[in-house]
């Protein structure tokens, strides 16, 4: 691990934290005693306060157990932000049940291979798209909203049942909080094996990071924070921040960032429907938003806006980015923009539960445009050589990022040899090309595998490779990235056309691969080439794939 200076570490606190064992409804328990009629979300004009969100887990807890559904079982949340989703996801962890979060826009077929994956128990979704579960055998789906007859009510399946919080009787060690899926370079995702321990620990690590706090223990032995980090550098203090929430939870940095986090802190996450970027703006000024958080496609958006440079918005105190990263000009034009706040980019994925560097966050921190931050709490980073071997490169030598820490994966399900692939002696071998500098703070400056980031969101070009090679009338094809700086990498497929198929049409291969991809995977262009450059051992040179996009 390289050396961390001093103005990169949070004053006041120690640079190892306490992480109480308990199972991760403990975090909404704790919250509930603490902030309770508080509002937790908002979503409209509906509101959960964090009492009526802590309730609403509790009899949604006991309804699964009533159903059968418990320790040992897995249920599946596939929705989008909704005030039912921290309610069956706290309810199903208090159940002593594994969350598995599943996209939404998945389509069935990608679903139906998932929910066998994880072996779900039960399901809950939302009206528009019951349907895609039918054929997939699972007994109980519990749907938010519904829209056809013979569905299962959310609210009715909960109404009865009781609001005494049961026993999750989980080994906080051992037993699976998080069945977490990310993209697979095969075009199949992988499982992602994480403990409540993981959990618990990563969001604690996050909110002690953020909010200047060290972990404590209420009298029921919740985890709480306790903000000993001064108010000049930390300004927003417990129970008061407020911040509209883009991210989606069934992503890893939604599900920790995005609500464990926020519910640790007392904040309130305001849910849009999409993003629309008058109204977020609108809603920012007229809430008085304390943070603003996402991906680097979220700030171009903003950035392009005429309301968000003319609103009233002196209340931002924070603005963070993730899951991609963010130019150097737009960073430097949010600064001008919000000179009072603190703008920090983070550095994780769903392997390390969610985050493993963060930018310092109080005022007086160092931070330097274009690098991810410093490993936080109990994390440590290294760079070992790209091609191979776990000897340490010196600083400034990109290689690639391994990362050891409590919040490191079990492993992927059901998967030992890729798990064996990623993990050596505790160290995640993360797949990223990385550079540590002397103060130690971490850059991202390339990839290992050919992973686009498209609005933040992984896109894996042998999936759509596998599907272009699947048509009649393609003989080979490779899809590399068109960066922009709105969307980050733009899916471009290079493709040869196959004998007898002169006329192909480019619309129609768009149209034929873009309909069994989810709307961020789409190609968005295609070009006809005579030959695919490749190595003398047969490797796809990308590289030169790239440049003549250029």
């Amino acid at each position: 691990m390289m050396p961390i200076t001093t103005m990169s570490r949070p004053p006041g606190l120690p640079d190892t934290l306490t992480y109480p064992d308990t199972p991760v409804s403990t975090l909404l328990a704790g919250a509930a005693t603490r902030f309770g009629d508080r509002t937790a979300f908002q979503h409209g004009a509906e509101r959960l306060t964090f009492a009526e969100t802590w309730r609403g887990a509790c009899r949604f807890a006991n309804a699964l157990r009533e159903r059968g559904v418990g320790h040992g079982d897995t249920v599946a949340l596939h929705l989008p932000n909704c005030l039912a989703f921290p309610v069956a996801y706290y309810g199903t962890l208090l159940a002593g049940a594994t969350f598995s979060p599943a996209n939404p826009l998945l389509p069935p077929h990608d679903l139906a291979h998932q929910l066998a994956d994880c072996g779900a128990s039960a399901v809950v979704t939302y009206g528009p798209v019951a349907r895609a579960l039918a054929g997939t055998g699972i007994d109980l789906v519990v749907v938010y909203r519904p829209s056809g007859e013979g569905q299962l009510d959310f609210e009715t399946f909960c109404a009865r049942a009781s609001e005494v919080p049961p026993d999750p009787g989980v080994d906080v060690r051992q037993d699976l909080a998080h069945l977490s899926y990310t993209g697979g370079t095969t075009g199949r995702s992988k499982g992602v094996r994480l403990p409540h321990r993981n959990v618990v620990v990563n969001s604690l690590q996050y909110g002690c990071w953020g909010y200047g706090a060290v972990p404590e223990v209420d009298d029921a032995g919740n985890p709480v924070l306790d903000q000993v980090g001064s108010e000049d550098e930390w300004p927003v203090r417990l129970g008061e921040g407020i911040g509209i929430n883009l991210t989606p939870w069934f992503h890893a940095m939604g599900t920790i960032g995005s609500l464990n986090v926020p519910v640790l802190a007392g904040g309130t996450v305001v849910l849009h429907d999409r993003f629309d970027p008058p109204s977020y703006v609108a809603d920012a000024e007229r809430l008085r938003v304390t943070s603003m958080g996402g991906a680097p496609a979220l700030f171009a958006a903003l950035l392009a806006c005429e309301e968000f440079h003319t609103a009233d918005l002196s209340s931002v105190r924070t603005i963070t980015s993730g899951a991609a990263p963010m130019p150097h000009e737009m960073i430097n034009a949010l600064q001008r923009r919000f000179p009072d706040a603190v703008i920090a980019e983070g550095y994780g994925l769903t392997e390390v539960t969610m985050g493993a560097t963060l930018a310092p966050s109080w005022r007086s921190g160092r931070r330097k445009v274009g690098s991810v931050g410093v490993p936080t709490f109990d994390t440590e980073i290294r760079i070992v050589p790209a091609e191979g071997g776990e000897e340490p490169l010196p600083p400034g030598t990109p290689g690639e990022v391994c990362v050891r820490g409590p919040q490191v994966m079990q492993g992927y399900h059901n998967r030992p040899e890729e798990t064996a692939a990623v993990l050596v002696d505790g160290w995640l071998h993360t797949g990223d090309i990385g550079v540590i500098d002397d103060d130690g703070f971490v850059s991202i400056v390339d990839r290992k595998k050919d992973m686009l980031i498209y609005k933040g969101y992984n896109v894996y070009p042998r999936e759509l490779e596998e599907l272009l090679m699947a048509l009649p009338e393609v003989a080979s094809a490779a899809v590399v990235g068109r960066r922009t700086p709105e969307a980050g990498e733009l899916p471009v497929a290079f493709v040869v056309r196959a004998a007898g198929h002169e006329g192909a049409e480019p619309e129609r291969l768009l149209e034929t691969v873009n309909a069994q991809v989810v709307p961020y995977k789409r190609l968005r262009e295609l070009r006809f080439v005579e030959t695919i450059p490749v190595s003398a051992a047969g490797k796809v040179l990308k590289r030169e794939l790239r440049d003549q996009l250029t």
